[in-house]
């Protein structure tokens, strides 16, 4: 029993461990780190960083329009009341139910460690069950440090939390728990909108079940727990805000265009024309649909193909971040690539790259919060 809960506490304790790690600069106010500046150095630059702390708003107010008003008039990020509506409520809520211990801004913190390490352990217990790698503490290892996803499990975000739902979800309909499955799905709606592609990979499975068995399993129908899970989501903002429909009209946050629509330097939300790493999550991704083609977890390859060919449409310069809940699968699909004994020297001589790469993040993704009253 001790040695099946080793792997775990390792891999919680590697979680805490290089999260501390990265905060550490800014936890001691050093101003200068490798050469890097950091001015005034504090915690705030974790605090601040892109969009975590506009989900404290709703964790405050539940979307109530006349509460969001009174924080405006104290904030430096003042915004319509509509647009928090775009900030989905299951992280918000988690915030607010240990907002009691630990206030508002550390509990936007603690939640995402929770989730990060039992995005971790769950990663590590899917990989294991399914017999899916020879090697799974070193491959959920090396899950933990894609750089993206490093910078968003170690500050406010609702990604680890959505990984974590979007993954159970899977895993319980490998396990014919399709109840349970819709449920996680339901949830992953609730946290963001692309949870909703879950619902679209079980439709395929299900298509294809029935032409393999002539067959109809009513069982597959709990699945449409999950579009239920966001139309739950526009009621309560139709409570609380009067506008059922308020997610549609909160803002620019559906960046569907066309295929390869990120390449456009004048478009609002790319805005550079140094865009050659997204060939590579393209590719990289692209590989994955490919690998996991002939998967028997069929569940795995439709939601990879489906939310790969959604990201293709994606217009936005962060598709490292978009893509992110195809990274455990892409995990999967290259396990012999990732744990082979040839590959680790690269990773190890990677591993301080992908931390310095993540301290020049933080210090330079800082929204511009002049008032912390609005927050706390």
């Amino acid at each position: 029993m001790f040695k099946r809960i080793i792997p775990y506490f390792t891999l919680i304790c590697i979680v805490l461990t290089s999260t501390f790690f990265l905060w550490f600069p800014f936890l001691f106010r050093i101003p200068s780190w490798f050469g890097l500046k950091i001015e005034n150095s504090n915690f705030q630059y974790i605090y601040k960083q892109y969009d975590g702390p506009l989900y404290i708003i709703p964790a405050k107010t539940f979307y109530n329009p006349k509460e969001i008003s009174k924080i405006n008039r104290d904030s430096s990020l003042s915004q319509d009341s509509t647009y928090f509506t775009a900030h989905l409520p299951l992280y918000p809520l988690s915030i607010r139910l240990i907002s009691p211990i630990f206030g508002y801004l550390k509990g936007m913190l603690v939640v995402n460690l929770f989730f990060s390490g039992a995005l971790a352990c769950l990663f590590y217990y899917v990989i294991t069950r399914f017999k899916l790698t020879k090697n799974p503490l070193l491959l959920s290892s090396i899950f933990l440090f894609l750089p993206r996803f490093l910078v968003v499990r170690s500050a406010g975000a609702p990604e680890s939390l959505f990984i974590f739902l979007v993954l159970l979800s899977l895993f319980f309909f490998e396990s014919k728990r399709f109840v349970l499955s819709g449920i996680a799905g339901a949830l992953s709606v609730m946290t963001k909108t692309p949870g909703i592609l879950l619902f679209v990979a079980y439709s395929l499975v299900w298509i294809e079940n029935i032409r393999k068995t002539k067959k109809i399993n009513p069982r597959f129908l709990w699945i449409g727990l999950i579009p239920l899970g966001f139309i739950l989501v526009c009621v309560l903002y139709g409570f609380q805000t009067g506008n059922f429909l308020s997610y549609f009209q909160s803002g620019d946050n559906i960046h569907l265009v066309f295929p390869f629509s990120v390449f456009n330097f004048q478009a609002k939300w790319v805005g550079t024309a140094w865009l050659e790493d997204i060939l590579f999550y393209f590719f990289v991704y692209g590989t994955t649909v490919l690998y996991l083609k002939d998967s028997k977890y069929r569940s795995f390859f439709y939601f990879t193909l489906v939310l790969f060919t959604a990201t293709l449409f994606v217009q936005h310069r962060d598709i490292s971040r978009y893509s992110l809940p195809l990274w455990p699968l892409a995990c999967i699909a290259f396990d012999q690539f990732l744990i082979s004994p040839k590959i680790r020297p690269i990773l190890f001589l990677l591993l301080p790259g992908i931390f310095f790469y993540v301290w020049n993040f933080l210090v330079f993704n800082i929204m511009p919060i002049t008032e912390w009253l609005p927050f706390l």
